[in-house]
């Protein structure tokens, strides 16, 4: 299904941030006739690939018009301006349902805007609506009891990730042209790899996860997903920033991310992880594919070597306890009183995040710096670490148990939210004609390093602009 033909019905025009804002600002296109394309296209195509919670066309039309009035004036309207973006379904949009895709909150309505959602209107940016993902924001699959499996639009009876499986398959299906998610274990990175988009885990602080509805505080973090590194990077500049109100938020200079694409690559240095990172569950043709992209950089005047990285299996566990601990700190009441009200895999991870012991947890925490140091180490002597995304392409949906298929997808994912580092996963191509990521792990802080790297690969590569045949 590689390279198909986008639904000719409902198509929207192909262009990057930086092309529609332009081209909104400059008066060449009007933001709510590209709106209306894509809540068109939203209609014609998301019934059957279950991407969207709610689709808030009143709001976006009026945002749109908005935005097309300042440009009338004679006013900016923002870096963002005309851009159609939409938000997992746990981040805060006042007067908009927040479900976290959870029969507990089928009701609920967000009573005020997240950081995030503000600094993205103040910017222009158009909402077309909230996004499906796994309940609570725990799972890799969104195979969801409360809200209907969401699915893959490379291949329906395919997962498209999770947790924030809406925002992969939105950009994969041109449903938005960049979306947020949150990402705790991996919760960005597997529809990124999955649904073939770029998806970044960025530093633990970088961006506020106030307004959101947590899973583990401590590894939480908001990110943006998208087709193009460019686009990454154009969003992440206006959410980026210290916010008081989260307790893990960190005050550090914000970097000019789009300038950092433009600098060369040539010299840097990318250490390719081998080891337990190349073996189990990661299938062949995945690795292949790899050793294509690291030939690829090496190319662009990289240089290339192997490092091996002790701990990898002991910090997948690590992760796992920790963070499943506070999430279950976060449920404990409702775990107590209404365990049905939970799906079978998501109450089974609280239980085990209940059973994890205080000096287990210490020992986990402990273990935690020594892997912390282990990774700053390698990148002392490499600019970037590279290493598979997820294992394998997108699964059956008839075939993954959703407990154990998160596990497997996020095998290379979840050590670096312990080592408390930013991650981006990158489109390299397919196996089986479902997309297949590297993943690429960075300095703290150092997201515009991740995007730099990521954008000269896609200059040299299209892999990212192919397209699932739909409609």
């Amino acid at each position: 299904m590689t390279g198909g033909p986008r639904a000719a019905a409902s198509a929207v025009p192909d262009l990057s941030v930086a092309e529609v804002s332009a081209a909104v600002r400059s008066g060449e296109r009007s933001a709510l006739e590209l709106t209306d394309a894509y809540l068109e296209r939203i209609a014609a195509l998301d019934e059957p690939l279950n991407v969207y919670r709610t689709v808030t066309a009143s709001l976006a039309r009026e945002q749109a018009r908005a935005v097309d009035e300042r440009v009338g004036r004679g006013e900016d309207p923002g870096p963002l301006a005309g851009v159609p973006i939409a938000l997992k379904d746990n981040i805060e949009v006042a007067g908009v349902p927040m479900t976290a895709s959870t029969g507990f909150l089928r009701e609920n309505v967000a009573t005020g805007d997240a950081p995030v959602t503000t600094a993205l209107r103040d910017a222009g940016a158009v909402l077309l609506g909230k996004l499906h993902m796994s309940e609570w924001a725990i799972g890799g699959t969104t195979q969801n009891i409360h809200f209907g499996v969401g699915r893959n639009p490379w291949d329906p009876q395919r997962t498209p990730g999770g947790s924030s499986g809406g925002s992969g398959a939105a950009i994969a299906a041109d449903l938005a042209l960049v979306t947020l998610g949150t990402d705790t274990g991996g919760s960005i990175r597997i529809p990124g790899s999955l649904d073939g988009v770029l998806g970044l885990r960025p530093t633990k602080g970088r961006v506020s996860n106030h307004g959101s509805i947590p899973v583990a505080p401590s590894f939480d973090t908001i990110g943006p997903l998208a087709r193009r590194a460019a686009d990454v990077a154009a969003v992440l500049a206006v959410i980026a920033g210290f916010d008081g109100a989260d307790p893990v938020s960190v005050d550090v200079p914000v970097e000019d991310y789009l300038s950092a694409l433009e600098r060369p690559v040539g010299g840097m240095r990318v250490g390719v992880l081998g080891g337990s990172f190349r073996a189990d569950p990661l299938v062949p043709a995945t690795a292949a594919a790899l050793d294509a992209a690291a030939g690829v950089l090496t190319g662009l005047g990289m240089s290339a070597g192997e490092v091996a990285l002790e701990g990898h299996l002991e910090a997948i566990e690590a992760t796992a306890d920790l963070l499943l601990a506070e999430a279950a700190a976060y449920h404990e009441q409702r775990v107590a009183e209404h365990p049905e009200g939970f799906a079978p895999d998501v109450l089974a991870r609280l239980r085990r995040g209940t059973a994890v012991t205080g000096p287990g947890y210490a020992r986990h925490r402990q273990f935690g710096r020594v892997w912390r140091r282990r990774v700053l180490d390698a990148l002392g002597e490499h600019d970037i670490l590279l290493c598979p995304g997820c294992p394998i392409p997108a699964p059956l949906i008839a075939e993954s148990d959703p407990l154990s298929m998160t596990a497997r997808l996020a095998h290379f994912l979840g050590v670096w939210v312990l080592a408390g580092v930013p991650a981006l996963v990158v489109p390299i191509g397919f196996v089986d004609g479902l997309p297949v990521a590297m993943q690429l792990v960075g300095r703290p802080f150092e997201e515009g390093t991740l995007l730099r790297v990521a954008h000269a690969y896609q200059q040299a590569t299209d892999w990212h602009l192919r397209r699932p045949a739909l409609g």
